[in-house]
C-alpha cells in the first residue's frame, strides 16, 4: 500500500514533527508499506531514503516565520498526487492543505489529517478574540474534509472532541529507546555548560512564542535569586532568540543553537540534571520524552498535554518561575538514582513500534501480520490502552457533546 505524507511548516529547526514523520516512514517502511513524504523546501529534490522517499518541491519561505515555507503551488501538488497514485494520504497540516482531503474523497482515496496542535491555544497565544468559536468552526471543517482525524493525547483532541467530531482517533507519538538513554550520558558535555557544583537545566525546543522559552530563562533567575547555582543551556533556534539573549544576559544562560545531530542531542540530554518544557500548548511534546528517555526528570507546563505524558517521570507546575524553580528544587531533592530511574521507566511506555501501529490501524492500513521490528502479532483490534499508555482509540459520537458556536466570519477566513 503506497501511502503519501504531506507536510507544511517543516524546517530544520522542527525537531518533533522531523522525528516524527521520519519515524512513522520508517514504520511504515517496516511493515510492508511504501512511504512517501512531500515536503516544501528551496529546491527540488526526489530521495529514497530509510523513512522512504522523500519529494521536496520549492517553496517560497514565509515573511517572520523563522524559515517556515508552505506548498503553496497547488496545481503543481494536485499533478504529483495524481502521479503518485496513493492509496492513502497522511497531511500534517490542517490550514493550507486542508483541500487536500477533498482531493482525496473525490478519487476515492482514504485520508487522514494529524493534528500535531492545538488550535484554540495557538489562537490564544497570538491574542485572538473568540478564539474557542474560531477554533470550532474550522475544526470542524477540517473534520468534514478528512476520513480520520489522528490526535496523539487527549490533550490534542478536546477541541475536536467538545465539537462532536466522530472521526477522531488518538494515537500517542514515540521515542527512540536506543538512541536516547541513560547511557547516553557524557561528562564532556556537561563540563562544557557546568561546573561540578552547577545544577544543568537544559529547554530544548524552537525559541518561538508558542514555546514560552522565556519562563526558562526567568526558572533560572529565580533560582539563582534562591542561592541555587543552576545554570540553562538553550538548544534550539527561533524567532525570540535576541529576545532571549537581552533577558539573559545577567544570567548564566548559554544558547547551543539548533543541534541537528541527533547523538548530540541524546548526549545533552543525558547530561543534563532537569530539563524544562514551558510551552503551555505543547499537544505531545517529543523532546520532552527523549529527555526522560535519557533518565533525566523534566519540569512541565501544566496547561499542556505534558501531564498526561510525563507521569511520573517529572513534574507538573503552574507557568510561572517560582512553581518551576520549586519544582526543581523538589526533583533534586529526590535520590539521584530513583528520579532517573522513574523517567526512563515512564518513557519506555512510549516505543515507536507501538505508535506506528496505531497509525496504521487509524489508516485501516495493518497487513494480516505485523512486520514493524518489535512488533510481531496478528492485526486485532487494539484496546483504547495498551499495558496503561493510551493507544489508537476511536472516540464514539455518542461520547461526545456536540456545542455550536457562532464565529466571526471575516476572522475565520483568515485561518480557514
Amino acid at each position: 500500500m503506497r501511502i503519501v505524507r504531506l507536510a507544511n511548516f517543516v524546517t530544520v529547526h522542527t525537531g518533533g514533527l522531523r522525528t516524527a514523520l521520519r519515524e512513522l516512514g520508517r514504520g511504515y517502511q517496516a511493515a510492508g508499506h511504501e512511504a512517501v513524504l512531500v515536503v516544501p523546501g528551496r529546491r527540488y529534490s526526489d530521495k529514497v531514503t530509510t523513512q522512504g522517499r522523500v519529494i521536496t518541491l520549492p517553496s517560497a519561505p514565509l515573511p517572520r516565520t523563522g524559515g517556515y515555507r508552505v506548498l503553496a503551488g497547488r496545481r503543481e501538488l494536485i499533478k504529483l498526487l495524481d502521479g503518485l497514485e496513493p492509496d492513502r494520504i497522511e497531511v500534517s497540516d490542517r490550514t493550507t492543505l486542508r483541500w487536500t482531503g477533498d482531493w482525496a474523497r473525490r478519487r476515492g482515496v482514504r485520508s487522514m489529517m494529524v493534528s500535531h496542535e492545538s488550535l484554540a491555544g495557538l489562537l490564544g497565544v497570538w491574542g485572538m478574540p473568540k478564539r474557542d468559536a474560531l477554533a470550532d468552526r474550522f475544526n470542524r471543517r477540517t473534520a468534514e474534509a478528512f476520513d480520520t482525524i489522528v490526535c496523539t493525547t487527549a490533550f490534542a483532541a478536546e477541541e475536536f472532541r467538545r465539537i462532536g467530531v466522530p472521526n477522531l482517533v488518538e494515537v500517542p507519538l514515540g521515542v527512540d529507546l536506543d538512541l536516547f538513554r541513560p547511557g547516553a550520558m557524557d561528562p564532556a558535555v556537561r563540563s562544557r555548560y557546568a561546573r561540578p557544583d552547577e545544577l544543568l537545566l537544559v529547554y530544548c525546543s524552537r525559541l518561538s512564542a508558542a514555546k514560552r522559552p522565556e519562563l526558562a530563562v526567568d526558572t533560572v533567575a529565580a533560582l539563582r535569586n534562591g542561592k541555587v547555582p543552576a545554570v540553562l543551556v538553550m538548544a534550539g533556534d527561533g524567532t525570540r532568540r535576541t529576545a532571549l539573549a537581552y533577558r539573559g544576559a545577567r544570567l548564566p544562560v548559554r544558547f547551543a543553537g539548533h543541534i541537528s545531530e541527533r547523538p548530540a542531542v541524546a548526549a545533552l540530554l543525558a547530561s543534563a540534571d532537569v530539563v524544562l518544557s514551558p510551552g503551555p500548548v505543547e499537544t505531545f511534546g517529543l523532546a520532552t520524552l527523549e529527555a526522560m528517555a535519557c533518565g533525566t526528570p523534566v519540569v512541565v507546563n501544566e496547561q499542556s498535554a505534558l501531564p498526561e505524558v510525563v507521569g511520573d517521570g517529572g513534574v507538573a507546575v503552574p507557568g510561572t518561575p517560582e512553581a518551576f524553580a520549586g519544582a526543581v528544587s523538589g526533583l533534586m531533592e529526590r535520590p539521584r538514582v530513583e528520579r532517573r530511574a522513574a523517567a526512563r521507566a515512564q518513557a519506555e511506555r512510549y516505543g515507536w513500534p507501538k505508535s506506528v501501529e496505531g497509525f496504521l490501524r487509524a489508516h485501516e492500513a495493518m497487513p494480516a501480520a505485523v512486520t514493524v521490528p518489535g512488533l510481531i502479532r496478528p492485526a486485532v483490534p487494539s484496546p483504547a490502552y495498551l499495558n496503561g499508555v493510551p493507544g489508537p482509540r476511536r472516540i464514539a459520537a455518542a461520547d461526545q457533546k456536540p456545542r455550536e458556536a457562532g464565529v466571526d466570519e471575516a476572522g475565520a477566513a483568515r485561518y480557514a
